[in-house]
């Protein structure tokens, strides 16, 4: 289906989510460059490889760990969930942005600094190459 010349496409249901995804890429980027990516039905935040955040709907959650985890349900914070056929699922290593955060770069900038220490940490280290070995030699 072609489309005429200067006409733009529809808005799809994650143009907010992309812009908001885009939004708050430029609000951190004291933190450095930050990518926004395609994260199933919404965007990652990405800084040097590593996702610490998504925007779904709308909505910031940021990576947590167990040492996060507990200030995010302090302040009253929920994971994320999305619901299948059968049920829901509860997605415990990301939490809503606390609602002070929205409203203020500054604090936004210190959650995401947590958020991305939390990503960084939960990166398995990479299993090391399996060795090659060598022909044996003979008995000189």
């Amino acid at each position: 289906m072609s489309r005429a010349k200067g006409a733009t496409a529809a808005p799809t249901k994650s143009e907010p989510s992309r812009e908001r995804a885009l939004e708050l890429a430029e609000s951190l980027h004291a933190m450095g460059p930050i990518e926004v990516k395609r994260f199933f039905g919404g965007f990652g935040l990405v800084m040097q490889g590593v996702q610490f955040a998504f925007v779904m709907k709308s909505t910031l959650y940021l990576r947590v760990d167990d040492t996060t985890r507990p200030e995010f349900e302090r302040i009253g914070a929920t994971p994320f969930t999305y619901a299948t056929r059968v049920s829901n699922v509860k997605v415990a290593s990301y939490y809503q942005a606390p609602v002070d955060a929205m409203d203020d770069p500054h604090v936004l900038r210190e959650w995401a600094v947590k958020a991305y220490a939390s990503a960084v940490g939960a990166q398995r280290p990479k299993p090391a190459a399996p060795r090659k070995k060598r022909p044996a030699q003979a008995p000189t």
